[in-house]
């Protein structure tokens, strides 16, 4: 068994409130859950109103696969044009470690 996950620090465009903050992240993070089906939720930064740490992560038969679908959802992140990726990081582990 393979787990792995991925945190982002994203810079959100032109938002002023946190009200605006959550009408961004919300279709993102509905988005990559989506398309990827993979656990996705905000983690950190929930007090600030431009910035937002997003981590997600799956578990998988093998480690190839979780590469694929890290790798995936960090492109999809990156290329979205209402945030900025400012760093992504990412930990995959066996069930032996």
């Amino acid at each position: 068994m393979w787990i792995g996950w991925i945190e982002f620090d994203l810079l959100l465009g032109d938002v002023h409130s946190l009200k605006e903050k959550r009408s961004v992240l919300r279709p993102i993070l509905a988005d990559v859950r989506r398309r990827f089906d993979v656990s996705i939720a905000e983690v950190d930064h929930q007090e600030l109103h431009r910035r937002a740490a997003v981590g997600a992560g799956l578990v998988a038969a093998d480690r190839a696969h979780v590469v694929e679908v890290l790798d995936a959802v960090e492109n999809h992140v990156a290329y979205r044009p209402d945030v900025e990726l400012l760093s992504a990081r990412r930990r995959i582990l066996t069930s032996d470690d």
